[in-house]
This record gives structure tokens, C-alpha cells and sequence, in this order.
């Protein structure tokens, strides 16, 4: 890969036919036995304080296509075996990194139904994508092309709760580079009442997708209830309309989200955020369901790989930073404040807009940093007194 440029995953639906189908279903399930296979077997080594690594567990994978009991496993691709295993390994990778918890068994219901090509196990000619063990290319719906000459590097496809079909190709993209550098910079403070809201004052209100549809998804998930427990049809009909109902609001807030941090980063240099503890958060068992469906930690994590791909720079501030109750003209520290106020007026007269003036104090902290590295959170001064993140000298002094 030519310096500076990226990989992007492109993302298409694709309709199978009955046979493609059967092969991808038996492939899904051949990746999870293998993969709950590896698992077991590194976790009973752990248990006797062993170690096994991704090659110990690839010749385990050899030794099991040769048992009578596991034979089903060569009528499948063996790259998507071998990558469930290269998968396995990340995972404990990060594990022993304290990056994440200890890896989990694959549920035959819950788990993600996917299966990941490389190079060798599919052909990509003409615009046709063809998989292993499979006579004839994949039915895809192009929703937008293919960079020019694009040549993917691996394939993914996978299988959501609500029965559709994916596959995601992996490629340069040579038209990602760097914008023209800018002097704008901009402020921005989360909320519920509204989405987002600027430094400059402007307000995006909070779409709310979940709300939108809590009606159609209280309905169908109250029918999906009374269905009797087990395999059948009409409860298999009822799950998959609840699943519908959901994938129809994520795409709609991860659509709106690109559209938005698309737009910050094109138009901003810098873009100053709040480290926010959405984990912590969520626990809050009234807010909960609001700020999940907000998508909080799906909008900063598309911000950050976006200013990444165009040059731009994402700063974020400490958590505990006093964003709120800070003036931001006099940089005095109010006392309590909760989150019912939305308008108060400081002992200097300036009246403020809560988010708007976080925003504002969000900006001039990570600017603050930027510049000369001072801290971000201010002292509890007289009022009147100046904060550390502006940066000026106090009046009293010479």
C-alpha cells in the first residue's frame, strides 16, 4: 500500500440462491464449532498454565478434519476456518493486553453469522465475486462503485438477525487524502434534547430513531412474546419482524451519523470533544435507552477514523472537566448545577446557553492543551478569577 493511503471496507447487500445460501449456512456454522473448539482447548491449557498459540490451534484444526465426528469440516472453504483462528488470537491478544475481557463462546443464536475470504478463496473479475466451493458469483447489489482498479484483499460475508445478506469488500481507496488544511476549529458538546451542539452556536437536534419507532417495536416484540418458545415458523416470523424493525432504526442513525461527522470534518481543522464514560453512563437506568439511541461513543469513534483519513485533528478533554458550569467569558465556577437548568446567568452578567457554553469551554480547553499543554481542569477561584484553560495572566499580576 502506497504512504498515506487507506483501506476501506465497502459494504454492499447481495441476494443468494438457495445453494449459496446452504454453503454460506454450513460455513457460518463450521467458523463457530471451530472457533468454540479453539477456545475450549485454550482454555483448558490456561487451566493446566499452559500457553497455546494460532499455529498450535491450526494443527488442531488438521488433526479434527481427520475425525470421523468432525469429517463435515472439508466440505467447507478451510480459509474461513483458518481466519476464525487468526480471530481467536487477536482476541487473547488484547485480552492479555487488559484491551478487553476474556473471549466467549459462540451462541448459534446470538453470535454474529460471518465468514471471512481472503485472496485465495475468492476470484474478483469484472465487477463478479465469486467465493470458494461456489460455481457461479454472488448476486450483488452495487450501491455505489468500487474505486478504480480496486483489487479487494479480503471478503466478509455475513448474515444479520433480520435475514439479510452482506459482503464486504476490503480495499485501498486511493481518494481518501488529506483536505486542505484550515484554521477553523470547533467545539462540540453532546446532548440528548439536542444531538449536538457547536461553539458557534449552532444546535443539530437529536433525531431520536428509537423513539420514532418505539411504537411499531413495543407492538411486534408484545407479539413475538406470546409466541410459544422453541423453533417455530410463527415464532421465527415474529423475531424476524422485531429484528427488521431494528435494523431499520440502526441504519438510519449510522446513515445520519456519517452524514454528520462527514460534514464537521470537512469543515473544521480541530475538533474538540468531551471524554465521555458512555459505559458508565448508560447505567443510569433512566437515561439509558436515551443515550444509547443517541449512539454517543458510534459518533465519536467515526469522527476520530474520519479526521484520520482527511488530516484533521480530534482533541478530547478530560471527562471531569467542569464544561458546564464554567463561565466561559469570566472563566468563574459555579456551584452545583443541575441538568434541569439550561440558562443561567453569571456573577459578571453573561447569561448562557448550558450546551452552548460548554461547547465554548470544550474549545478553548483543547486548544489550551494543544498550545501549551496546560491542564484542563481550573481551580475553584473567587469570582472573577481566570481559568487555566484560557491561557491569559490574572490581573493582579505585574
Amino acid at each position: 500500500m502506497t504512504p498515506g493511503q487507506v483501506k476501506r471496507a465497502f459494504k454492499y447487500r447481495f441476494c443468494p440462491t438457495d445453494a449459496q445460501a446452504a454453503e454460506l449456512s454450513r460455513t457460518f456454522g463450521c467458523v463457530r464449532k471451530v472457533y468454540n473448539l479453539a477456545l475450549a482447548a485454550r482454555t483448558e491449557a490456561w487451566a493446566r498454565q499452559e500457553r497455546v498459540t494460532y499455529s498450535q490451534t491450526s494443527a488442531m484444526l488438521t488433526a479434527w478434519k481427520k475425525t470421523e465426528e468432525l469429517a463435515f469440516l472439508n466440505e467447507v472453504s478451510s480459509v474461513p476456518l483458518q481466519q476464525t483462528l487468526r480471530h481467536l488470537q487477536g482476541a487473547f491478544t488484547h485480552f492479555f493486553a487488559q484491551r478487553a475481557k476474556y473471549p466467549r463462546f459462540k451462541s448459534r443464536k446470538k453470535s454474529r453469522r460471518s465468514a471471512e475470504y481472503t485472496a485465495s478463496a475468492f476470484s474478483y473479475r469484472d465487477g463478479k465475486l465469486t467465493l470458494a466451493k461456489m460455481s457461479g458469483p454472488l448476486d450483488i447489489v452495487w450501491s455505489r462503485p468500487l474505486p478504480e482498479t480496486a483489487m479487494p484483499s479480503t471478503v466478509t460475508v455475513s448474515q444479520d438477525s433480520a435475514g439479510r445478506w452482506f459482503v464486504s469488500l476490503l480495499c485501498e481507496d486511493p481518494s481518501v487524502r488529506p483536505l486542505s488544511a484550515t484554521d477553523t476549529a470547533v467545539g462540540i458538546d453532546v446532548g440528548l434534547d439536542h444531538l449536538l451542539t457547536l461553539s458557534t452556536g449552532e444546535k443539530i437536534t437529536n433525531p431520536r430513531h428509537e423513539r420514532r419507532d418505539r411504537t411499531r417495536l413495543a407492538r411486534a416484540q408484545r407479539s413475538l412474546a406470546r409466541k410459544a418458545r422453541g423453533d417455530g415458523a410463527n415464532r421465527r416470523k415474529a423475531r424476524i419482524k422485531v429484528a427488521r424493525i431494528h435494523a431499520r432504526i440502526t441504519d438510519r442513525r449510522r446513515d445520519g451519523l456519517h452524514k454528520l461527522t462527514t460534514r464537521l470534518v470537512r469543515e473544521n481543522q480541530t475538533l474538540v470533544i468531551e471524554d465521555l464514560s458512555v459505559r458508565n453512563m448508560v447505567k443510569n437506568h433512566r437515561l439509558a435507552r436515551a443515550i444509547s439511541d443517541a449512539a454517543w461513543s458510534e459518533f465519536r469513534s467515526m469522527l476520530q477514523y474520519k479526521a484520520q483519513w482527511y488530516g484533521r485533528e480530534v482533541i478530547a478533554v478530560d471527562r471531569f472537566f467542569p464544561s458546564s458550569k464554567l463561565c466561559s467569558h469570566c472563566g468563574t465556577l459555579q456551584g452545583t448545577m443541575p441538568l434541569s437548568v439550561r440558562r443561567w446567568t453569571c456573577d459578571c452578567g453573561t447569561t448562557h446557553d448550558r450546551d452552548v457554553n460548554a461547547a465554548k469551554n470544550l474549545l478553548a480547553a483543547g486548544l489550551a492543551v494543544t498550545v501549551c499543554g496546560a491542564g484542563v481542569r481550573p481551580q475553584r477561584r473567587t469570582p472573577g478569577g481566570q481559568s487555566a484553560t484560557k491561557q491569559k495572566p490574572s490581573q493582579r499580576e505585574p
